[in-house]
């Protein structure tokens, strides 16, 4: 299940992040931030569905793929293709996030 929902958090901060982003950066218009807050509220429920006794552990894991997804969004959406510094960093960052998922706790 959180192999599921971390990818659609991240898709959905990213859109509401990108909202504002498009707001304030790119001159859209104030309307832009409607469904960015919908994004937004959408991506804070779906990490509450994480499987994980502490909030900070279950964010922490998916920092990894929001550094991942991130420059999936820079790929397809802004059509700029990570460099092999954006790709090491990335594989590293969902290693840790393996790191701290992955182990059984007591």
């Amino acid at each position: 299940m959180t192999l599921l929902i971390y990818p659609l958090a991240a898709l959905a901060e990213i859109a509401g992040c990108f909202a504002f982003w498009a707001w304030l950066k790119l001159d859209r218009s104030p309307l832009w931030l409607v469904p960015g807050l919908v994004s937004l509220a959408l991506f804070a429920w779906l990490l509450t569905l994480v499987p994980s006794d502490a909030a900070g552990r279950a964010y922490a894991a998916y920092g990894g793929v929001y550094i991942a997804a991130s420059l999936c969004w820079l790929w397809v959406v802004e059509g700029q293709r990570p460099d092999r510094f954006d790709l090491t960093g990335a594989a590293i960052c969902l290693i840790g996030a393996a790191v701290i998922l992955l182990p059984q706790r007591g």
